[in-house]
């Protein structure tokens, strides 16, 4: 029988991992997910290195249900520890976790930091807007597209 889900429908509920060391930006982008009403279950890492745990399953993230395999990678690019275009760098050379899209929300627009975060493989490069209503725009238009308007490949997650 085939699979009747859309694409959309079918990772509409799948988790985010962001990976964010600022604690204001995150409230806030939890704030605007909260207003849009976003059903998808939302990790955060603070920093590079918690990322990797997360999704290599160490530290404290050793049982897969603390740290499901994420839809979407969406992070900062200025993090403590293993910055964000190691964490791109390393996890596009994986060959289980370079499919995940990974997209960089930062305040750089330096054009050398969009370079190399595509050189590595981003799949997204977004500026974080400054004032409330265009983060909300931003945040609305980033879940509307890697999770309406995307096609992903069917198996990347763990739950399909």
């Amino acid at each position: 029988m085939a699979d009747t889900q859309t694409p959309s429908s079918h990772i509409s509920i799948q988790p985010i991992l962001v990976v964010e060391d600022s604690d204001a930006d995150f409230e806030a982008f939890k704030r605007v997910t909260n207003k849009l009403s976003i059903k998808n279950p939302i990790y955060r890492c603070s920093n590079g290195d918690e990322a990797l745990d997360f999704l290599y399953h160490a530290g404290e993230y050793t049982k897969a249900e603390t740290a499901p395999r994420p839809a979407v990678i969406l992070m900062d690019l200025n993090l403590p520890g293993t910055d964000g275009r190691d964490l791109i760098e390393q996890l596009k050379k994986d060959q289980d976790l370079k499919l995940i899209p990974m997209i960089v929300l930062t305040t750089s627009a330096n054009p050398k930091d969009i370079e190399i975060c595509y050189q590595y493989g981003v799949n997204s490069y977004m500026l974080k807007p400054i004032g409330t209503k265009a983060l909300m725009k931003t945040i609305q238009d980033f879940f509307h597209y890697w999770f309406e308007a995307v096609v992903l490949p069917h198996g990347l997650y763990s739950g399909s």
